[in-house]
């Protein structure tokens, strides 16, 4: 932490956040070969930890969420930081250079992150190509979205956006341990609304099931629309017997109660990633966890995990796995071992055995409404 406070972090908060992004990525790319052995050394292996998920091993509730790596170059360095798992992406169907720059800011008085890249990525083909032969000793789960085609791009109808999922779940699914539908991306046209209807979201999951996916399939919602958004996924899901669990987005433009000064914030495009957003993250987790069938459902909780605290609350909150990203930009990658041995500190202070034993526990019954 030493290291990365006084002398990693001051450099590359010195350059354009995108440009540190792409230095960082470049720099974990090239240290694969370190990967598994840098995992015996950061990981912390416990019973305690661990979970069965849809399925998957999980041995930590803490991985690491979609948007550092989103197309899968460094994903063996990146697996021995300690992570219970690694999502990439998200990955679209056809290549995509994203939203114009520039599109990535810092609120360094909120610890967050204005996010606006619009998917960039190389495309599913070549992300399924590169990652073939990779196995790693954490779950990879792979983020899906519908191709950016830009602003100038003339619309395009139901089916077209529908096919655009199966074909990316097509070519990736067979690499992946799980997939995410990122149905509800913030910074792109097709993202933000095409699936608030509810017809939308079933004939896109009828399109899915009948390609046979055998792997877990999560989908990744608007936490916009109260609990009336939240039923409506769970009455869609219930038809698609391959959808086992739920994942919120970031929601767009800037919320509530920023520290950042608006002066600053006020022209930056996209949506905020960090501490800002926990507490409509944790709403949503509490209000689906209180509503869905838990046989079947699990929910992975991201927004603002910044400790092993905030993944403690979020599990309590009905989470059954979490994600970060935003704390490693600022807390640098010890961030992921320090956060997980809190949490187990506070499972020992509450005689929790096992995370499973704490999901849900402060989520409450349901509300009648």
């Amino acid at each position: 932490m030493g290291f990365y406070k006084n002398i990693a972090r001051p450099l590359l908060f010195r350059l354009d956040p995108e440009v540190a992004h792409r230095l960082a990525l470049a720099a974990a790319a090239k240290s694969a070969w370190a990967g598994a052995r840098l995992r015996n050394s950061t990981s912390i292996v416990d019973e305690r930890l661990e979970s069965t998920v849809a399925g998957l091993s999980f041995p930590s509730p803490i991985g690491l969420a979609a948007g550092f790596d989103k197309n899968g170059v460094a994903v063996d360095l990146l697996a021995g930081l300690g992570f219970g798992s690694i999502e990439i992406g998200s990955v679209s169907a056809e290549f995509s250079t994203g939203n114009p720059r520039p599109r990535l800011f810092r609120l360094p008085e909120d610890r967050a992150i204005a996010v606006a890249y619009g998917v960039p990525n190389d495309g599913a083909a070549a992300v399924a190509l590169r990652l073939q032969r990779t196995h790693l000793a954490v779950p990879l789960g792979v983020n899906i979205v519908k191709t950016n085609l830009g602003s100038g791009a003339p619309p395009e109808s139901a089916d077209e956006i529908i096919a655009d999922y199966v074909a990316s779940a097509r070519l990736l699914a067979p690499i992946a341990d799980y997939l995410m539908l990122n149905l509800s991306c913030p910074n792109t046209a097709d993202g933000r609304d095409f699936f608030v209807d509810r017809s939308h979201l079933e004939a896109c999951l009828a399109a899915l099931g009948e390609i046979g996916l055998t792997l877990p399939v999560f989908l990744k919602v608007s936490p916009l629309g109260g609990i009336e958004a939240v039923e409506r996924v769970l009455a869609a899901a219930d038809g698609a017997s391959f959808v086992s669990g739920f994942m919120f987005n970031l929601p767009p433009g800037k919320p509530a109660g920023l520290k950042t000064p608006q002066d600053v914030w006020r022209s930056m495009p996209g949506a905020v990633s960090g501490p800002p957003s926990r507490a409509l993250a944790e709403f949503c987790i509490r209000e689906t966890w209180r509503r869905m069938d838990r046989d079947r459902y699990a929910i992975i909780g991201a927004g603002g995990v910044s400790s092993g605290e905030d993944a403690y609350r979020m599990i309590k909150s009905g989470a059954s796995l979490t994600q970060m990203l935003t704390a490693v930009i600022y807390e640098g990658p010890a961030i992921v071992r320090r956060a997980t041995r809190e949490l187990l500190r506070l499972m020992e202070r509450d005689g929790v055995r096992r995370i499973p034993e704490a999901v849900g526990v402060e989520a409450g019954p349901e509300e009648i409404l």
